[in-house]
């Protein structure tokens, strides 16, 4: 998987190749690289780093460890006419002094960009996250990955596919078709302190595309027409899941005034998900293999646990008094009951953006993975931990901010999600800032007579906080600093989690290539899962040098 990675940053480099306006080289900036916005704009930034970090456990031990870090990695912004990407990577060594002490590594970073084939009618995009998270009662939390190695993991994710825009007369024609892969890598933390299995994803397939012919308000007709058709499968490796959603509608946009519009469109649906049973001993109990997880039957039949076809429909509103201010929500029904989704985006000025985006759909974990991608902009900036190196899934860029990899429940059972999230970025003067919050809810759904059954109806909620600022200090020093909280409510006893955290970092220059750098992370983490609370202190001092 590091491999695909690896060459899924390439892939989205390939974008680098075409030739821009202009080209230029820059140093690095607090949050990584500059922005493009399609100026023709190019800044490829790889580096090295070595650093000397100290840990120190606040509660409930003493315990003091020592690590040597290296860490390589590259920073890279492309926009031209044709194409654009943004791409953060990072591989990191921890070595550690004690001898009873484990090195580690880690490959992190975040990567999406897109190839106009055909200019404004067809381009191909990409993208690809990799992360890490501890992972307690069946929750993902933002992790310091100096904090008990026995309670992380390694979530990758990354999807590719073509992407149509071109006009037949007068009619609009939208469409994408793209193909992802997600894991979740997890080793000890699969199973709970009593030595019991915990349901956690393994990895999956998403297959999702979509098209839409459509015509404007009053071209040719008084009123907007819409005709859209789509599908999104998923197949979770953990007892051979599948998610199937499938749907065709029609929609119409009638004018209220120049700004305001009703909108509302009804269709058909036919939405399965469904399993097949674990392996069986010779007592008839699931079959456990050695990383935990539940071994499938395959050669068993497919047991249906939702199965909705027929009628879909909703309605809403459409406002947009300007360029820079969208609304669009609506409510109605799906899945066989009632829905709510919609956005909303905010763009005074090129300093600041604001989106708000509310949603509803069945899916797997690895398919909420994909989307979240799909919807970053090619152009951005990644904030990263400055203590760890770890990327938490917030970026900022010409288009706002945008959050991915915001984790909530793990388990492996298909869901139906619902929920709202908030991004938020403002730059006043030398100081940029940006922000992330957002409210997750799963209700799972699971196949009557397999081990998953437990799960079915089971509902784990997920409220997140993420934030990152930076002061350019002078012409030669950067502080900056991060905070995120994180609160998980599982259905399960015991599955409750709070995590929250913040680091501060000082940058300075010492020539043109070679900085130095010292910071502070605080990490604190109350889980039902153990019996103990744990928080840490972090401190680092390193040196950077910039190709």
């Amino acid at each position: 998987m590091r491999f695909a990675l690896l060459a899924l940053a390439a892939l989205v480099g390939l974008a680098a190749s075409v030739p821009a306006h202009a080209q230029d080289r820059r140093g690095d900036n607090a949050f990584g690289t500059g922005g493009g916005n399609g100026d023709g704009r190019t800044v490829i930034q790889p580096y090295i780093e070595v650093s000397q970090v100290l840990s120190a456990e606040l509660t409930p031990g003493d315990d003091v460890l020592t690590f040597t870090q290296l860490a390589a990695g590259v920073d890279a912004n492309t926009q031209g006419r044709n194409s654009g990407a943004s791409v953060s990577l990072r591989y990191e060594r921890n070595i550690a002094w004690g001898d009873d002490q484990v090195d580690t590594d880690t490959l992190s970073g975040v990567a999406r960009g897109y190839l106009s084939v055909v200019p404004r009618a067809l381009t191909f995009e990409a993208g690809g996250l990799a992360s890490r998270t501890r992972l307690d009662g069946g929750g993902g939390v933002s992790s310091n990955p100096l904090v008990r190695e026995d309670a992380e993991s390694q979530i990758y994710s990354i999807y590719a596919g073509p992407t149509l825009a071109t006009n037949v007369g007068r009619v609009a024609v939208n469409g994408f078709a793209r193909f992802g892969y997600n894991r979740f890598e997890t080793e000890n933390a699969a199973f709970d302190p009593a030595g019991n299995a915990v349901d956690v994803f393994d990895d999956s397939v998403t297959y999702n595309g979509r098209v839409t012919a459509s015509t404007r308000s009053g071209d040719p007709f008084p009123v907007g027409l819409a005709v859209t058709g789509g599908i999104f499968q998923e197949e979770i490796s953990n007892l051979d899941q599948r998610v199937r959603d499938a749907f065709v509608r029609a929609d119409v946009t009638v004018p209220v005034t120049p700004s305001l519009a009703i909108v509302g469109g009804v269709g058909y649906e036919d939405v399965e998900i469904s399993s097949r049973d674990a392996l069986r001993d010779a007592s008839g109990d699931p079959v456990i293999g050695a990383d935990g997880r539940l071994v499938t039957d395959s050669s068993g039949p497919r047991r249906i646990a939702f199965d909705v076809d027929g009628l879909l429909w909703d309605v809403g509103v459409l406002w947009r008094p300007s360029s820079r201010t969208s609304l669009e929500a609506r409510v109605g029904e799906r899945y066989d009951s009632t829905t709510y989704y919609g956005n909303f985006t905010y763009q005074p000025n090129s300093r600041s953006a604001l989106s708000v985006v509310a949603y509803d759909g069945v899916s797997g974990f690895g398919g909420v993975l994909n989307n979240a991608l799909a919807g970053l902009s090619s152009d951005f900036t990644a904030f990263r931990n400055p203590v760890t190196g770890d990327f938490g899934g917030l970026v900022s860029g010409g288009e706002g901010a945008g959050l991915v990899g915001t984790l909530g429940s793990v388990r492996s059972a298909a869901f139906r999600g619902r929920g709202v999230r908030a991004s938020y970025q403002r730059r006043i003067g030398r100081l940029d800032a940006a922000i992330g919050a957002g409210y997750d809810r799963r209700t799972f759904i699971a196949a009557a007579g397999t081990p998953l059954e437990a799960a079915d109806g089971l509902t784990d909620e997920s409220y997140y906080v993420t934030g990152a600022l930076s002061r350019q200090i002078g012409q030669r020093a950067i502080i900056t600093a991060n905070a995120y909280a994180n609160w998980f409510e599982s259905a399960s006893v015991g599955g409750d989690v709070t995590a929250f955290g913040a680091s501060a970092s000082y940058n300075r220059s010492l020539t043109q290539r070679l900085s130095g750098r010292a910071a502070l992370a605080i990490d604190y983490f109350d889980s039902e899962f153990s019996a103990e609370d744990f928080a840490f202190a972090t401190a680092l001092i390193g040196l950077r040098y910039n190709f």
